[in-house]
C-alpha cells in the first residue's frame, strides 16, 4: 500500500500544476483578446496596427510568464524543493519576453518613422533619394538599438544569478588586460560595426542606389552593421563586409543624379558617309523611347589599321534604361549599314607590290623635290646646328672663334 504522505504530496503537486496551467491559460486567452481589440482599432490608426502586428507574440508570452509566476508564489508552499529553481527560471523568462517586448516596440517605432518619412516605392528623383537616405539610417538605428537591448536583458538576466557579483569583480580587476585581448580579438569585427554606422551616417550608399563594383553593377539591397547586401543585374547576391565601402573605391550611379552617358563604339570602313550615319543616329534616338533627348552624339575617335572607330555618345535617365539605348542603337547601327552602305563594314585590305613598284615612287619623288630631314637634331648639317643650339656647342664654339681672333691679333 502506498504511503499516506506520498500520496498527499502528489496530490498537492497535481493540484497546484493544475492552477499554473490555468493561470497560463488564462493569460493566453487574455492575450488573444488583447491582440484581436487591437488589430480591430489598428483599422483607423496606423500605429495600432503595427503595434498589433509586431507585438502580437512578445505580448502572450509575457503575459503567460507572469501568470506563471504569480501562480507559483501563491500557491507552492515556499518550502517546497523546487519552489527556488522554478522562481529564477520564471524571473530569467519574465526578462527575456520583456527584452523582446521592448525590441518589438524599436520596430514599432521603425516602421512608424519609415511610413511617414520614408515611405513610397524606392524612385529616382530627389525625393526619393532622400526617402532612401532616412531609411538607411533608420534600419541603422534599429539595429543598433536592438542591439544594446539584447545586451541589457542579458546583463539583467546574469545579475539574477549569486555568483555574477563574484565574476563582476573578478573581471574589473583584470580590465585592463581583457580590454586589450578582446580589443584585438574583436578588432575586424568592431571595425565592420563602425564601418556600418560609418556608412549609414556618411550618405555613401544608401537602400536601392545604383553601383558599381567588383566589376559588377546592382542595387543595394540590405545595409546591416557588419555588411552590404547588392542585388546584382543578373539576379545574384555580392555579400560584401561594411569596410570594403569605406576603404575602396566604388562608383555610385545615383549618388546625387540618375541621369547617365554611355557610348556604342563601331569600328568600319574608311567610305562609310559620316553625314549620314549622324542622320541615322539622330532618327534611332528619336525613336526610341529610352532616350531623354539630352546628348545624341558621333564622333571619330580613332582611324588606324585600316577602319575607322566611330563612337556614339547617347544619354538615358538610369543605369538600366542606358544599357538597353546603347545595344539598340549599336544594332540599328549594324542593319543600317547592312542595307544601304555594305561597303562601308570594315574589312582587311592586301595589297601585293614588286620591287619596281616600289621604286619608281621613290625615283619621282626625288626628281626636282627637296628631301624632307630625317632628324631634328642630327642626319644633316642644319639638323646639327640645331641640335648644338640646344646643348649650348654653339655658344662654345663661338666663344672659341673669338678667342683664336683674339690670339691671332
Amino acid at each position: 500500500m502506498d504511503d499516506p504522505i506520498e500520496f498527499t504530496s502528489a496530490t498537492h503537486f497535481a493540484r497546484d500544476a493544475a492552477w499554473i496551467a490555468g493561470s497560463v491559460a488564462l493569460a493566453y486567452a487574455v492575450g488573444l483578446a488583447l491582440s484581436w481589440i487591437l488589430q480591430r482599432l489598428g483599422r483607423r490608426s496606423t500605429l495600432v496596427h503595427h503595434i498589433a502586428d509586431l507585438t502580437r507574440r512578445p505580448l502572450r508570452a509575457t503575459l503567460v510568464v507572469i501568470a506563471a509566476s504569480a501562480a507559483v508564489r501563491r500557491i507552492v508552499d515556499i518550502s517546497s524543493s523546487w519552489r527556488s529553481w522554478v522562481d529564477h527560471a520564471l524571473v530569467i523568462a519574465l526578462i527575456a519576453t520583456l527584452t523582446w517586448m521592448v525590441a518589438s516596440l524599436v520596430r514599432v517605432a521603425e516602421r512608424q518613422v519609415i511610413s511617414r518619412f520614408a515611405g513610397g516605392d524606392e524612385g529616382l528623383t530627389d525625393a526619393d533619394r532622400h526617402r532612401r537616405k532616412i531609411k538607411t539610417q533608420v534600419l541603422t538605428l534599429r539595429r543598433i538599438a536592438v542591439a544594446i537591448i539584447v545586451m541589457l536583458g542579458i546583463a539583467a538576466a546574469l545579475m539574477t544569478f549569486p555568483s555574477f557579483s563574484d565574476i563582476g569583480k573578478t573581471l574589473f580587476a583584470s580590465a585592463g588586460v581583457l580590454t586589450v585581448v578582446a580589443g584585438l580579438a574583436a578588432q575586424t569585427s568592431l571595425g565592420s560595426v563602425f564601418a556600418g554606422i560609418q556608412i549609414a551616417f556618411s550618405d555613401a550608399i544608401r537602400v536601392g542606389d545604383v553601383v558599381v563594383l567588383e566589376e559588377e553593377w546592382g542595387r543595394i539591397e540590405e545595409i546591416t552593421l557588419t555588411y552590404v547586401v547588392v542585388h546584382l543585374w543578373d539576379e545574384r547576391r555580392l555579400v560584401l563586409p561594411c569596410t570594403y565601402f569605406t576603404s575602396t573605391p566604388f562608383q555610385n550611379w545615383t549618388r546625387n543624379a540618375t541621369e547617365l552617358l554611355g557610348t556604342a563604339e563601331m569600328d568600319v570602313d574608311f567610305t562609310v558617309p559620316f553625314d549620314a550615319m549622324r542622320a541615322e543616329l539622330d532618327r534611332l534616338l528619336r525613336a526610341n523611347p529610352l532616350w531623354d533627348g539630352r546628348v545624341g552624339v558621333l564622333q571619330v575617335t580613332d582611324a588606324v589599321e585600316g577602319s575607322v572607330r566611330v563612337r556614339m555618345l547617347v544619354s538615358a535617365s538610369n543605369a538600366g534604361q542606358l544599357f538597353d539605348l546603347r545595344c539598340d542603337v549599336r544594332e540599328g547601327m549594324v542593319q543600317w549599314l547592312q542595307r544601304t552602305n555594305p561597303d562601308a563594314l570594315p574589312r582587311q585590305r592586301i595589297e601585293h607590290q614588286t620591287d619596281t613598284d616600289r621604286a619608281l615612287p621613290n625615283a619621282l619623288a626625288h626628281r626636282g623635290r627637296p628631301q624632307a630631314d630625317s632628324g631634328l637634331f642630327s642626319g644633316s648639317a642644319k639638323a646639327e646646328r640645331r641640335g648644338r643650339a640646344f646643348d649650348g656647342d654653339d655658344e662654345q664654339q663661338h666663344n672659341g672663334e673669338l678667342a683664336r681672333v683674339h690670339y691671332d691679333g
